[in-house]
């Protein structure tokens, strides 16, 4: 979980340097840049709640597994954009497919940790930010050295780096999680009773409060 994190978020910084190069490349301004950049986030606040309702319904190792692949697969797609028209709908495309990822994470986390421990989990999973932040600069900054290498721009090959790995650990994410503690082959019977047992009286707790439509999530 913490490496998809790190992964999530050099995406983010990776198209901040990718800004160096491949605006004067493909004679793309600052403005249209900035707007091709946010299209990703109107993607990922729409289908942000759709997503993790899928999640939910269908389990959280298909539908991660399938949130890193796409996402994958579009970040690496950015290298043969061609202008800012193309650029803004595969960021919004990227925006759609990775949606869910991280509020999809935090409740795969309630699947498995009773509520006391959430803090703790959420906590160390975060830590992931601070590391991308401080790896994303020099691992960013020494692609873009990489100018020529295969034919490819430097700014090209920023995103086909970034987007193999993230393709490769979706595919891993489908044979590594499990769904849920019942189905876990790593926990005893008396482990999976009470795990089980323990969450779902911490859920019908909630529940008895107050359950929320996908509208009102929205």
């Amino acid at each position: 979980a913490i490496l998809s994190y790190f992964l999530a978020y050099v995406d983010r910084i990776n198209v901040s340097f990718a800004a160096l190069t491949m605006r004067g490349d493909l004679k793309i301004s600052a403005a249209a840049y900035g707007f091709a950049l946010g299209t990703f986030y109107w993607g990922y606040f729409i289908f942000e709640v759709p997503s993790n309702v899928i999640l939910e319904k269908v389990g959280a190792r298909l539908w991660i597994a399938r949130i890193m692949i796409t996402w994958g697969l579009l970040a690496g797609a950015t290298a043969w954009v061609t202008g800012s028209t193309s650029f803004g709908v595969v960021r919004f495309l990227l925006g759609v497919a990775e949606a869910g990822f991280f509020p999809g994470i935090l409740l795969y986390f309630t699947y498995w940790f009773p509520t006391y421990h959430h803090a703790r989990i959420v906590s160390g999973f975060l830590i992931g930010l601070p590391i991308a932040v401080a790896a994303g600069a020099p691992v960013s900054t020494a692609l873009l050295g990489l100018d020529g290498l295969f034919g490819f721009k430097s700014w090209q090959i920023m995103y086909l780096a970034e987007g193999i790995p993230t393709l490769l650990i979706g595919i891993m994410t489908l044979f590594v999680l499990t769904d849920r503690p019942e189905q876990a082959k790593f926990l005893t019977v008396e482990e999976k009773d009470w795990l089980s047992a323990k969450l779902a009286v911490e859920r019908q707790a909630k529940e008895s409060v107050q359950k929320y439509s996908m509208w009102q999530g929205m």
